[in-house]
């Protein structure tokens, strides 16, 4: 009886693992989402402006470039994800 009770203990703190590791990666999910959305309204609000500085075409590639990222390591994550 103690050996069942030892393993059903080992068992729940495996998923307790499992799953603190699985919110972990959703939220990192969430928050390059997230990281994208306002992105994507600063990029908008710059490319609806007839005339752009060096400044902001400049601030264009990083946004792009930071989407880029975000959204391989999204990628990766659900990749992640799916494999466990």
């Amino acid at each position: 009886m103690l050996f069942n009770v030892t393993i059903m203990s080992e068992n729940n703190d495996e998923l307790i693992k499992a799953q603190n590791e699985l919110i972990g990666i959703l939220f990192e999910i969430i928050k390059r989402l997230q990281s994208n959305n306002d992105l994507d309204e600063e990029y908008f609000q710059i490319i609806s402006k007839k005339v752009r500085t060096e400044i902001e075409n400049s601030r264009l590639n990083e946004i792009t470039k930071e989407r880029e990222n975000n959204a391989e390591i999204v990628s990766r994550l659900l990749k992640q994800i799916e494999s466990n």
